[in-house]
């Protein structure tokens, strides 16, 4: 009786960490979405929002529910009323809603909380990335080769490290293809501001560059640059249809690839509130949470397969061989796990001229997470460069 009582005593301390944690019914379950920008940003919250749908249309009989316009410094208020209304997880999509989500989270120890480009986790709160270095990358192949003045726009957000390694893939990939390329940068300080983002447009045009890609939640750069007729890149969504002879590529994002795995280990009793700690998804092309393309299935613009074909390099892993199959072959490389190529493999420099990765030596997924260097060809202002 005594091994009984001590076997009972240890599966009641096992349980509040998540082991045998018991099967969870749909009905049961409501989520809610905690939005930066409005949903018809046709960006980043509309992405998420797209991934909401898929989750809904995935498991019929979810309810969620979703807040837009979130302030970052206001998002505890938000959390308590969607907790109030009897939601048990609450996914927040935006990096500057990271302290008042671990904060609310040690209020409400009960309920699950997803944080979307997040970094910190707690035992009821996981992070989770559908990351675009890799796509980044590819898309930086396509504008080195595209530009005939050598400068690439690149209108900017926050000065983070997901931004910076964005960029930093991008002038990387250039680099690649046009050994002079550079990539102008300017920040903006904000994920949604169209005015700020024509009229960084404008002062780089202004500088020369003739090729242009963002991290800002409008199609406002696409639309600022085809006034010229100068190529740029979707963002998290597809953008064509603001230009489309103009959009050359982009990075397009599933967010419901990672979504509905998240449900089903809810569902099936793997996830829960108390063993979530470990729980960190940086999924990318391999795991298909993102994809290269002007819209879903068009990896590169018709409009600019010809120009594409027609630059022939003398690349040092594939001899004689145009952009447009470059691009095609790093794709390939990057789809399978483990992926075969990673575009952060040196010899890498920084700007300053340190060595950043000695020849052969890639990023781990720390140093991804963590970047805060700007790549050689990167021009323009860095918060927290080393």
């Amino acid at each position: 009786m005594k091994h009984l009582a001590r076997l009972a005593l240890a599966l009641a301390l096992l349980l509040p960490l998540g082991f045998g944690s018991a099967q969870r019914a749909l009905e049961d379950l409501k989520i809610a979405f905690l939005y930066v920008g409005p949903v018809g940003d046709y960006g980043f919250s509309y992405a998420h929002d797209l991934g909401r749908q898929a989750l809904v249309e995935r498991f019929p009989g979810l309810e969620t529910t979703f807040v837009e316009s979130v302030p970052e410094a206001e998002v505890e208020p938000f959390v308590d009323q969607l907790i109030a209304d009897g939601h048990d997880v609450v996914i927040g999509t935006s990096f500057g809603f990271g302290d008042g989500l671990l904060a609310a989270a040690e209020r409400y120890p009960d309920v699950i909380f997803g944080h979307a480009t997040g970094i910190e986790r707690a035992p009821n709160v996981f992070t989770f990335m559908a990351d675009f270095w890799q796509v980044y990358y590819l898309n930086g192949l396509v504008a080195g080769a595209l530009s005939e003045t050598g400068t690439i726009g690149y209108v900017a957000a926050f000065p983070i490290p997901e931004v910076k390694r964005h960029i930093n893939a991008f002038a990387i990939g250039a680099r690649e293809v046009n050994p002079d390329a550079v990539v102008d940068v300017r920040w903006l300080y904000a994920w949604f501001d169209p005015a700020g983002a024509q009229e960084a447009t404008q002062a780089l045009m202004s500088e020369g560059a003739d090729v242009f890609a963002f991290t800002e939640d409008t199609p406002t750069v696409i639309q600022v640059a085809a006034t010229r007729g100068f190529p740029s890149f979707s963002h998290y969504a597809s953008m064509l249809p603001f230009s489309p002879e103009t959009v050359a590529s982009g990075q397009l994002v599933n967010w419901d690839a990672i979504l509905i795995d998240v449900v089903e280990k809810i569902l099936d009793g793997t996830y829960a509130a108390g063993n979530l700690a470990d729980v960190d998804y940086f999924w990318g092309l391999g795991e298909e949470a993102v994809e290269a393309g002007a819209e879903p299935g068009m990896l590169i613009n018709p409009a600019y397969e010809a120009q594409l074909r027609a630059a022939v390099l003398d690349h040092p892993e594939f001899g004689e061989i145009s952009v447009y199959d470059l691009v095609e072959r790093r794709l390939e490389q990057m789809s399978v796990l483990p992926a075969e190529f990673e575009p952060f493999t040196g010899p890498l420099r920084d700007r300053k001229g340190n060595l950043v990765y000695a020849e052969g030596v890639s990023a781990t997924l720390g140093e991804l997470l963590g970047m805060e260097w700007a790549a050689e060809n990167v021009r323009g202002p860095w918060d927290g460069e080393p």
